[in-house]
């Protein structure tokens, strides 16, 4: 559900509820940190790497944006804690964007500046997993107001079935 952003840019940030059936927490975390599997199962992704500075891990991504519009690329760090409250397991997915003078921007992609997301997984108590999202980002320029309501009503509905498959694939693929 989008939510005004409180520094009443006009941007929003999402949180986003869903389940997973069939995918166990383990799995979905390992999904979503494994970048190299994510090349292959997300189709908006155009470069996507980890690579350190200054002893720090930085993720870069290129996503791909719909013509005529420029890709946006992102440069992150992120951290994933596997804990334990009151007996329940769960995977928790810290993101945000950072400045790193070794990654500069290139000519004709749109640096997203202000990129913050929290994620948690955990068991749906069957066979799957419960999903919680905080998603923010500045994605820059003049994105039409069509492309945010496609991005808030089928964008993130397709990702979770998207990672729904990939979690299925990727136990056959390790």
């Amino acid at each position: 559900l989008p939510i005004l952003f409180p520094q009443q840019s006009g941007l929003y940030e999402y949180k986003i509820f869903g389940d997973l059936a069939d995918c166990p927490p383990k799995l979905c975390a390992d999904v979503y940190m494994d970048l190299d599997f994510r090349k292959q199962w997300d189709e908006y992704v155009k470069e996507l790497y980890e690579q350190t500075y200054d002893d720090e891990r930085i993720i870069y991504w290129e996503v791909k944006y719909p013509f005529p519009l420029s890709n946006r690329d992102y440069v992150y760090i992120r951290e994933c804690r596997e804990m334990d409250v009151d007996g329940r397991k769960i995977w928790v997915v810290l993101a945000q964007s950072v400045s790193v003078p070794q990654c500069p921007e290139k000519p004709g992609v749109i640096r997203v500046r202000s990129y913050k997301q929290s994620l948690a997984i955990e068991s749906d108590g069957k066979t799957g997993s419960r999903v919680y999202m905080y998603y923010f980002d500045n994605p820059g320029g003049m994105i039409p107001s069509w492309l945010v309501n496609w991005a808030a009503e089928s964008g993130v509905p397709t990702f979770l079935r998207d990672m729904q498959k990939a979690c299925c694939d990727y136990s056959k693929s390790t």
